[in-house]
């Protein structure tokens, strides 16, 4: 697995910041010289060339008059904007709401006719119970101190999950086993929620795997990850969102995936799971 979960991003922020000190180099200029040229402080020109900080297309412009390189602002400017669609944080997309984040997601996901999720910690968003979702999105909202549309966020989070049930999608889920057992709400809303897990995996369209915690390790627990197509992949983390979009880093999301499903249990085993962390939330 990638050494980092926003490696991608890294590695175009790097680029950047090599380009800026290219044109910088080229010009004559060194770190003290071109901030006190732009009327900086010097500390800004060095967090911009150690890629510190994603420069502002106002940061490029400046950067690139001063240094009489004008004809590569389209590029760098280009460039930072791929930077900044890998990398978004959480407290920029639910900026409108968390209804609308909820709906944002809908047109990737009606182009995506195969979608692999693994989770750690939680349960799916496409499994929830509405009450599971009014939970976790109630916490999730008050954490990053969202606009309060807790109940249309629901709504459309559980609008979307019609796709399961839509012809010519399919869904593998992978769950590590303590996902059964991290209390969402109260217990009432847990054995509802494992409930709706074993219905859900009868659908023909809908693999559920989960890897018990007694399984020998392939590989470690990782940050909940979503695989759509072989085309991009989107981890979670908790402040932000990151979308992967390098082969050679989708090719090991995509690898890491099915050495997780190699470990985990489906069909029978995995209701007996299910079964078994039902009678703790009794």
């Amino acid at each position: 697995m990638p050494s980092s979960p926003y490696s991608s991003a890294r590695q175009v922020r790097l680029a950047i910041a090599e380009r800026l000190r290219e044109i910088m180099r080229d010009a004559g200029y060194n770190g003290r010289s071109l901030a006190e040229a732009a009327d900086w402080h010097e500390s800004k020109s060095s967090r911009l060339l150690h890629a510190k900080t994603l420069p502002s297309n106002e940061d490029l412009r400046t950067w690139c008059q001063v240094c009489g390189a004008l004809d590569q602002v389209d590029d760098l400017i280009s460039m930072s904007r791929t930077a900044e669609s890998m990398y978004v944080e959480w407290k920029r997309l639910h900026r409108t709401g968390l209804k609308q984040l909820q709906e944002s997601k809908v047109p990737l996901y009606e182009t995506t006719r195969l979608h692999r999720v693994y989770c750690s910690q939680l349960v799916p968003g496409f499994l929830q119970t509405p009450e599971y979702a009014w939970a976790l999105l109630k916490m999730f909202g008050n954490f990053h101190n969202a606009p309060d549309d807790l109940e249309a966020a629901v709504a459309a989070r559980i609008a979307r999950n019609a796709l399961l049930r839509r012809p010519g999608y399919r869904f593998k889920f992978l769950l590590e086993e303590q996902v059964l057992r991290h209390q969402i709400g109260d217990p009432s809303v847990m054995r509802a929620q494992l409930d709706h897990l074993l219905a859900v995996a009868k659908l023909p369209s809908t693999s559920i795997g989960i890897i018990p915690v007694t399984t020998p390790r392939r590989l470690w627990a990782l940050e909940a990850f979503n695989i759509f197509d072989d085309n991009l992949i989107q981890v979670e983390l908790l402040t932000a969102t990151v979308n992967v979009t390098q082969p050679s880093e989708i090719a090991l999301y995509i690898k890491g995936f099915a050495d997780m499903a190699a470990m985990a249990v489906v069909g029978a085993p995995a209701k007996r799971l299910i079964h078994a962390a039902k009678q703790d939330f009794l």
